[in-house]
Order: C-alpha cells, then sequence, then structure tokens
C-alpha cells in the first residue's frame, strides 16, 4: 500500500522543518511556495516531488492531505481553501487569528467530513505526554499548581505581543494536563520596544478545583529557558527543555500536615525515563496516520479553546481586570472577509475591505471607510466619516480624526498625531464637519513614529515626514522633511529610499532604479514615466 502523499504549503524556517521531517517519514510528495528562487532550491535536495507556486494548483493534484506553515495572518484563508478542496490539514498554531474564524474552520471541516488539525506541537513532546501520564496515574497525587516560563532573547514580533507569540504552546499544554478550561484569567506585563506591543507578560489561570497556572514569557530575556513545573499534593515534576540533559524529574517533596503544623516533606529526586524522540516527527506521523478519520489530538475544537483563552489573557492585559471565561466575544462576523480583534469595536454604517486586520482595543467610529488590505494595530482610534484607502497601514496608538482623509498605501507610524481642529479650547468646543479643518495625506506617504501633523497641510504623494517632525505647512510630493517645526532636508524615491544629492536636473534612485526630475525654482520633485 502506498503511504499518504502529503503537500507542504509554506517552505519557510518552519515550512522547511515540515519538508525534511516528512521526506524522512516517507509523506512528502509536493511543496507550494510564491518564492520561485525557493522552489528551485528545494527541486536540487528533493527531484522527485510536485513544486507550485499557487495553492490552487497543488489542489488539483492527487494529494491525501496537506500541512500549512505559511504567516500566521494567512492561516485561516489557506486552510478554507484546502478545506472546500475535501482535503485534510495541518495548520501550524495558530488556527486562525480570532477564536470566531477558527470556529468556521471546524465547522467547515465538519460540513466536509475532513479531518482537521492545529501544529501545538508541544502536545505530541513525549516528556510533556508522560507527564499527563504521571498525573494520570496519580503519581504526584491531586493536582494543585502549574507552573511554565519561555524566555528567550528573541525573536521580536512587530505585530503580535509576546502573548501571542509564546504562550500558545504552554495554554495548550495546561489545557491537556488539567484537562478543563480556564475559569479567570488575569494577566500582566509590560512593553518596552514598541509601544502597546508587550516584550514580557505574567498570566495566572484559575481552572476548576482551584488549580492555579502561571505562564511567564518574554523576549528580553539574558539567556534561553523552557521550563515545565508540575505540582502536586505528593509529589512535583520539573521539565527544562532548554537544557542539556532534557532530564524530566520527580521530587518527592511537598507540605504534610502533622497535629495542625505545616511541615515540610524531603524525599528523594527520581530522574523518570521518556522516550527520546522529536515532537515535530511525532505530530506529522500522527497526522498521516489519521488522514481518513478524526484528528483527537490538536483538533480544531483545541484550537479553538487554545485562541479563547488568548483572547481573554489579551483583554485583562489591556484592561487591567480579570477575566471570566465567556467574556470575551468577536464583534466581525463570520465569513465577512476582514479580521477584528474581540477587544475592538466597530460602530454600525462602516465599510471595511476584505484582508484589512484591525487589531487589540481599536474603535472605528460610525461613517468611516477603511479600504482593503489594511493595518490597523493596537488603540487606534478611526473618527467619524473617515476615509482610508487600500493597504494603509496605522500603528499602534494613532487617532485618525475626522477630517482626515488617507490614501492608499499611507503609513502611519506608532503614536504619531493627527489634528482637525487650530485652536481647541475645552470651555469652548468646535464638534462637527463645519468646524474641522480637512487634512489629506498623499498615496504612498510615511509619517514616522511621533511626528505631529498640524491640521489644513497636505502630505504630498510619496512624502517622508521623519518621526518627532511637527509639520505646519504643505509637504511637496516626495519631500523628505524632518524637525521642529518641519522643512524639507532632502527627496525620497517613491520606494522609500533616500536619494543623494541632485547634481544635475535628474536622477535615478540607486535601490528602484526610477528616475526623478527637480525644478529648483519651484522646489518640485517629479518622477519620470
Amino acid at each position: 500500500m502506498q503511504p499518504p502523499r502529503i503537500c507542504v504549503v509554506g517552505a519557510g524556517r518552519w515550512g522547511h522543518n515540515h519538508i525534511r521531517t516528512l521526506a524522512g517519514l516517507g509523506h512528502l510528495a509536493g511543496v507550494v511556495d510564491r518564492d520561485r528562487s525557493m522552489l528551485e532550491s528545494i527541486r536540487s535536495d528533493y527531484p522527485d516531488i510536485e513544486l507550485f507556486e499557487h495553492l490552487g494548483q497543488a489542489l488539483e493534484a492527487s494529494f491525501d492531505g496537506f500541512t500549512v506553515a505559511t504567516p500566521s495572518e494567512t492561516h485561516a484563508a489557506t486552510a478554507r481553501e484546502i478545506l472546500k478542496a475535501g482535503k485534510p490539514v495541518l495548520v501550524e498554531k495558530p488556527l486562525a487569528l480570532s477564536s470566531v474564524e477558527a470556529r468556521e474552520l471546524c465547522r467547515l471541516a465538519e460540513a466536509r467530513g475532513v479531518g482537521l488539525m492545529v501544529g501545538h506541537v508541544l502536545l505530541f513532546h513525549p516528556a510533556v505526554r508522560r507527564i499527563k501520564e504521571l498525573i494520570d496515574s496519580g503519581k504526584i497525587g491531586r493536582l494543585e499548581y502549574l507552573y511554565s516560563n519561555r524566555l528567550n532573547l528573541g525573536t521580536v514580533r512587530t505585530e503580535e505581543n509576546i502573548l501571542w507569540s509564546f504562550a500558545p504552546h504552554d495554554v495548550s499544554i495546561f489545557e491537556m494536563l488539567t484537562g478543563a478550561m480556564p475559569e479567570e484569567v488575569v494577566s500582566r506585563g509590560a512593553a518596552f520596544l514598541q509601544p502597546g506591543i508587550h516584550d514580557s507578560t505574567m498570566t495566572v489561570l484559575t481552572y476548576p478545583g482551584n488549580v492555579i497556572g502561571h505562564i511567564f514569557v518574554s523576549w528580553l530575556h539574558p539567556f534561553k529557558e523552557h521550563r515545565l513545573v508540575v505540582i502536586g499534593s505528593r509529589g512535583m515534576l520539573s521539565y527544562e527543555d532548554s537544557s542539556e540533559a532534557k532530564e524530566l524529574l520527580f521530587y518527592e517533596k511537598g507540605i504534610d500536615w502533622v497535629k495542625g503544623e505545616p511541615i515540610k516533606r524531603e524525599g528523594p529526586t527520581e530522574i523518570v525515563p521518556y522516550e527520546r524522540s522529536l515532537p515535530l516527527t511525532e505530530e506529522l506521523r500522527y497526522f498521516a496516520g489519521n488522514l481518513g478519520g478524526a484528528m483527537e489530538i490538536c483538533d480544531g475544537e483545541s484550537a479553538v479553546r487554545v485562541l479563547e483563552v488568548l483572547e481573554m489573557a489579551s483583554r485583562s492585559l489591556l484592561e487591567g481586570e480579570p477575566v471570566r471565561a465567556g467574556a470575551v466575544s468577536a464583534p466581525a462576523p463570520a465569513g465577512a472577509g476582514f479580521f477584528v480583534h474581540p477587544t475592538s469595536v466597530v460602530d454600525e454604517n462602516v465599510t471595511i475591505g476584505e484582508g484589512t486586520k484591525i487589531w487589540h482595543f481599536s474603535h472605528v467610529q460610525s461613517g468611516s471607510t477603511i479600504g482593503s488590505g489594511c493595518t490597523l494595530g493596537q488603540n487606534v482610534n478611526v473618527g467619524n466619516n473617515v476615509s482610508i484607502g487600500n493597504h494603509v497601514k496605522i500603528q499602534n496608538n494613532v487617532s485618525v480624526y475626522e477630517g482626515v482623509t488617507l490614501e492608499d498605501y499611507v503609513f502611519c507610524g506608532p503614536s504619531m498625531v493627527f489634528t482637525n481642529i487650530l485652536d481647541p479650547r475645552s470651555k469652548y468646543p468646535q464638534r462637527g464637519a463645519s468646524f474641522y479643518i480637512h487634512t489629506l495625506v498623499g498615496e504612498g506617504a510615511t509619517l514616522g513614529a511621533n511626528c505631529t501633523i498640524v491640521c489644513g497641510n497636505r502630505i504630498g504623494r510619496h512624502a517622508f515626514v521623519a518621526a518627532g517632525a511637527v509639520v505646519t505647512r504643505e509637504v511637496p510630493d516626495f519631500a523628505l522633511v524632518a524637525g521642529v517645526p518641519a522643512c524639507r532636508i532632502g527627496w525620497a524615491c517613491e520606494c522609500g529610499e533616500v536619494l543623494p544629492a541632485f547634481e544635475s536636473s535628474s536622477m535615478t534612485c540607486p535601490r528602484c532604479g526610477k528616475r526623478y526630475s527637480l525644478d529648483e525654482k519651484q522646489d518640485r520633485l517629479t518622477q519620470d514615466v
């Protein structure tokens, strides 16, 4: 009988691990990646497999299943396309960017009668599975407390915080060990490198029966440490995955009550044997062996539960309050074509384009229009009747007030400021369109972090406003401005490259090759067609 033929979608860093592992298991049959040079490199290593630049081409071939190792924001759409084609799929974590979207995928998998699995790879770690066996056997007595840390220096993300980047592994492990969802989640943390993106968090999870879990994650730590500690009434377990020995230890320690007094019990420490195998190998072997049946480990429903816990933790982190189970719900309707984080609010009479993502604790007010392919970071406020074009990126802590228009491909850096009134007074409010002064930001312009755009001043196409600048007059197309007040200090290409000093009336961008002409009398730069 021929072994199952599996195709890998995404040949990046983790996708290469899928490719290598499936090849070793004898299941690698195809790879999908948009990078043609990457495919050529894969062809030299695996000449007998099929290669595709587009997923649709691979779905027409005779594969038995797919694994998805693409960027997180593409997981749901890629999985949806594979499930609609009636093929089993394993999707790297997270399955989707919200629990609502993940539930939709579960419903689709059930309707098509195909398996859906998520890559919570540590549930296949032999040491973690051995810990589960020891808990179930009563080795440590009654489960009381779990502690996990996942610490390292990097890799720092620019959109997702440390909680969403590192903690999904630990949330999935805690669910497996407790067999339950937390009743309450409290999360605290700090953002040092980027406003609104937490670099370190401590999350406390309360499970039924007063079982407590702590998850400490950070990408600002001097050394790598992945440690799991499990405390029971009769003993304790410890496993450090980042150590060379990778020993699973049982401590016969605890507290006994003797004549009403707490007495420390100090027994021997035991090294617990467990099978030494690679978690990813076990995960992919399980997937390949269950293509025709139910995925009982790491199924779609388990992915939903992990996302629900992360949503609870995110809300607690940003609101500073405990969050009870069932308190988070996503406002974006299923199948809407855009993503709205559950902590964000979108008012009525708002238009949002396909592929747009609105992250934590943002607010889009009535009458606003947001184009397709946009990204709004954490704590972004879009005022009434604001018009935002396609493929606009607005970083954390930015308010786009009524009267501001952003054309296509505008970039707004973290904590930059728009105004819409020149002489505001709290005692004499000026509200409504008749008071607001219009500000237009031209196509492709970049507004650096913490800069201020005083209302009524047009920002030209592909202009570049430096971080911290205060714009008090019109900025020409392609102008590079800096300072307080902002003054032109040079010119920038459409691609963002700062153009060298002009030696003649024309210039070619050294990065992309676009040509420009300079009119020194009018201080104007134009792009040659």
